[in-house]
């Protein structure tokens, strides 16, 4: 069954592509992700030899000692950038089982078929690959959003793209067929002195409005949204926004992987187990 396109494609490579150019000004929200993944990688002790950079902005993802990387992105600037492959994520070229490990960073909460995304990356990997990813989550922008909201609150329109949460997102990863499954969130807070900033920050980072159905924001509506932004500043003049950063970590599933135990397998009960161990006394 096809899936709508929410996004425009064509505006997600346009906006990229003029991000291209200056996106090191604006990647710390990305090299935040990047960190995350770093320390979660650092934690298996597997060795890798190919990788697959998927969302691969200005190529700045280090690949593991001694592993090949691919990247892949669907600007063209950025992938001829890192000497890649353009290409949506919902439409990877790839053939079945090429990378031991698939990389994702700040892309897949802009991607039109996020489940068909995961079941790409899953079968590109071999088996006991593994997948580790990183996006904005629910909850991100809700400054920007609560502003934009009550500035158009006789005609609202949609202006932040949908949101997955960390349960959903959880949930996607073992419906595209992933095994040991985990899903966690890191929120992250920037302070502005102006709507403007955060505004810039988008836009540099290649992250404004790309919804299919989008209307013009009017200058008296930016203007309201600014003054109720600044509302919301800290007494030093800065408005907190928040980025709710959520990590995706996977496995191809492999015969060699453990398996969870079938329910009602156990041989011993809790309570016998706490029987053993009676209440402490501290008295």
């Amino acid at each position: 069954m096809s899936v709508p396109d929410i996004f425009d494609r064509a505006a997600r490579r346009l906006h990229r592509d003029r991000a291209a150019p200056t996106f090191a000004e604006f990647d710390f929200l990305r090299a935040a992700m990047l960190d995350g993944i770093a320390e979660r990688l650092a934690s298996v002790t597997h060795r890798f030899t190919d990788m697959l950079d998927l969302g691969c902005f200005d190529g700045a993802l280090p690949a593991p000692a001694g592993a090949n990387v691919t990247r892949c992105d669907a600007g063209a600037r950025f992938a001829a950038h890192s000497g890649g492959v353009q290409a949506d994520e919902d439409r990877l070229p790839f053939p079945a089982e090429s990378f031991d490990l698939v990389v994702s960073a700040g892309v897949l909460d802009s991607v039109n078929d996020l489940p068909g995304a995961l079941t790409l990356a899953r079968r590109a990997l071999r088996p006991d690959g593994l997948f580790l990813a990183a996006f904005c989550g629910a909850g991100t922008l809700s400054s920007l959003r609560s502003v934009l909201r009550e500035a158009e609150r006789d005609r609202p329109a949609a202006r932040i793209h949908p949101q997955v949460d960390v349960r959903s997102a959880g949930d996607l990863l073992m419906r595209a067929g992933f095994t040991l499954p985990v899903a966690d969130i890191e929120p992250l807070t920037v302070r502005y002195r102006g709507i403007g900033g955060l505004l810039r920050d988008l836009r540099g980072m290649g992250a404004t409005n790309i919804l299919r159905e989008r209307t013009p924001l009017r200058r008296d509506t930016l203007a309201r949204a600014a003054d109720l932004f600044a509302e919301r500043a800290d007494p030093d003049g800065k408005t907190p926004e928040r980025f709710d950063i959520i990590y995706l970590t996977g496995w191809s599933p492999a015969p060699t992987q453990p398996k969870p135990a079938r329910r009602g397998s156990a041989t011993a009960s809790l309570e016998g187990a706490l029987r053993r161990f009676p209440p402490r006394s501290d008295a």
